[in-house]
């Protein structure tokens, strides 16, 4: 479970955020320029209105939300806000040990941020994105998990379109900070959808794939650029929050949620194959978020998996197979916050050690011991206790009064009966995080078959 930062480093982060934000408008939209609104479709949308040379231009800005009306309200106050942020920055990662991106890796996502490409509402998705979780979240997550020399930027093709507003090509911004970026061939030989510097760092745009899986690139209008269609991406950046990325005085981007991220890196990791390294560092960034999740975002990770969960066979099943790779404790808090049973994973079984039955010393619960196996890919296997009440033998066999070993001889008898009621309830009863699986007269009646 990773490690809460200190209360207080989690309102600096807060202040950081808001101060990144105020400061990022105020430099997108000059004094000297006027908000204006236009309707479309029925909701309100912000434009930034300025006269030049040419006439006038307008810049997006947003659709309307109380929080941008407030950001609006305040904009000719923001200026003096980024003279403090490089502290701030500073306190979180010296104090907080919060993670920074790479100096390179820092500078092109600044450059992509002032160049517009998040207020035209790209998303940040990838491991830079994730590093972003541990202040957002006020946990400290393993530096293991946060090194990366990729940027991976997504946007919506239709909301691309639908803007009306543009960047510099992207190429042009790759380039002012390191002039060795160029194109990255496609297989098409028509399109760029990537760029790589001579250090080897890469910057990928993605679209979500609509429809039939296609490896034909799209355009993003918004962006300048081609873009790689990619499945399952829509889940992953719908409604993507902001977030401060420490580098200089703190960078504005957005960046999936991170129920969106964790739950998406469960379905991208169980399509890698078996092996690739990726897959491991996909599923142990998902269990690290999972774990503080469930925890201070249960809510939100509940209505996130109802979302994914409901959009058809191959999204459950991929869920569940991701769900059989991480910690067993892991799965089990995770499945009790979204209120779904262990059967969700395919394959998981729960298996009886032969022999290993005992009786507490006062003789009221007999012990059986079993292993719960995922047998796929490798999954973790697990030691389970299974409990059964001398009352509940009792009742549900009719064999009347048992001593000891009387309740020994009637679980040996009665062996298939009562690990086929444990094996029913483990999987598809509520999920406790106990470890173990308690047999009441009620089970055994349900699941035995027993009148």
């Amino acid at each position: 479970m990773p490690a809460d930062i200190p209360l207080m480093l989690q309102t600096v982060y807060a202040d950081l955020l808001d101060r990144a934000g105020a400061s990022a408008f105020a430099a997108a939209f000059p004094a000297d320029g006027a908000f204006v609104v236009k309707m479309q479709r029925g909701r309100r949308y912000w434009y930034f209105q300025q006269s030049t040379a040419n006439g006038r231009s307008q810049k997006y800005v947003g659709a309307e939300t109380p929080a941008l009306l407030a950001r609006i309200a305040a904009h000719r106050q923001a200026r003096t806000y980024q003279r403090d942020q490089r502290s701030l920055v500073a306190m979180l990662v010296r104090s907080g040990h919060l993670p920074r991106p790479l100096p390179q890796i820092g500078n092109l996502v600044a450059a992509l941020a002032d160049a517009g490409v998040f207020r035209l509402r790209g998303v940040l998705i990838g491991t830079v994105a994730y590093q972003t979780y541990a202040a957002m979240l006020g946990v400290r997550l393993p530096a293991t998990l946060v090194q990366t020399a990729d940027v991976d930027m997504a946007q919506f093709s239709d909301v691309s379109a639908a803007i009306g507003d543009a960047t510099q090509p992207v190429l042009d911004v790759l380039r002012a900070v390191d002039p060795s970026f160029r194109p990255v061939p496609h297989i098409s030989r028509r399109h760029a959808v990537s760029y790589q510097a001579a250090s080897g760092l890469r910057v990928d745009f993605l679209p979500p794939n609509r429809g039939r899986a296609t490896e034909e690139p799209q355009p993003l209008p918004a962006l300048l650029t081609d873009a790689q269609p990619l499945r399952f991406l829509d889940f992953l950046i719908r409604d993507p929050e902001p977030a401060v990325l420490l580098h200089g005085t703190g960078v504005l981007v957005s960046v999936p949620a991170p129920q969106r991220f964790a739950l998406h890196k469960l379905i991208v990791a169980r399509r890698r194959r078996e092996g690739d390294a990726k897959r491991d560092k996909d599923i142990r960034q998902a269990q690290a978020l999972l774990d503080v999740l469930a925890l201070r975002r249960p809510h939100e990770l509940r209505a996130a998996w109802k979302e994914a969960f409901g959009r058809g066979r191959t999204w459950q099943r991929l869920l569940g197979e991701g769900m059989g790779l991480v910690h067993p404790a892991t799965r089990d808090r995770t499945l009790q916050c979204v209120g779904a049973p262990r059967s969700v994973v395919p394959g998981l079984d729960l298996r009886f050690i032969p022999g290993r039955a005992t009786c507490d010393p006062a003789g009221d619960e007999v012990l059986c011991f079993a292993q719960a196996r995922y047998e796929r890919l490798g999954g973790a296997v697990e030691g389970i206790r299974c409990v059964v009440a001398r009352d509940g033998l009792e009742a549900s066999f009719g064999t009347g009064p048992l001593d000891r070993e009387g309740c020994l001889a009637t679980v040996r008898q009665h062996r298939s009966a009562i690990e086929h009621a444990a094996r029913v309830k483990y999987l598809t009863g509520p999920v406790d995080g106990s470890g173990e699986v308690r047999l009441t007269p009620e089970d055994l009646e349900a699941f035995a078959g027993k009148p």
